[in-house]
């Protein structure tokens, strides 16, 4: 994890899940960095609605994938969602919880904190 990483509170960004392992450069936390297109910041408890909605817009996130060692999410996992991906979820009215102190300060660009408190896990 990047040291001077912050969450949406401006404080230590802290781990979002090392089981599965999540991240975009799979470090467990929700860090981005200019190779991040897709702004993978939020850390998001899976809910059975939330991977219902993501397989159905084509992001299949419950089946494993083991050539990439991705072994499926089920309900109640953490994960390091695209910011974007969130509030597609979030206007569908399947929006997963939040983990703030796990949320990278970079989601703020995209989601309104008060927004995300509204789903604080």
């Amino acid at each position: 994890m990047e040291e001077n990483s912050l969450n949406v509170y401006g404080e230590q960004l802290r781990s979002c899940s090392v089981n599965p392992l999540t991240g975009f450069f799979r470090d467990g936390c929700c860090n981005t960095s200019f190779e991040d297109t897709g702004i993978h910041t939020v850390c998001i408890q899976a809910t059975e609605e939330f991977l219902h909605y993501s397989k159905a817009v084509g992001n299949d996130l419950s089946t494993p994938v083991p050539q990439y060692n991705f072994p499926g999410l089920k309900p109640g996992d953490h994960w390091c969602l695209c910011a974007g991906r969130w509030v597609e979820a979030y206007q569908a009215g399947a929006a997963p919880k939040v983990y703030l102190e796990a949320t990278h300060e970079e989601t703020l660009a995209i989601i309104p904190l008060n927004l995300l408190e509204k789903f604080k896990a």
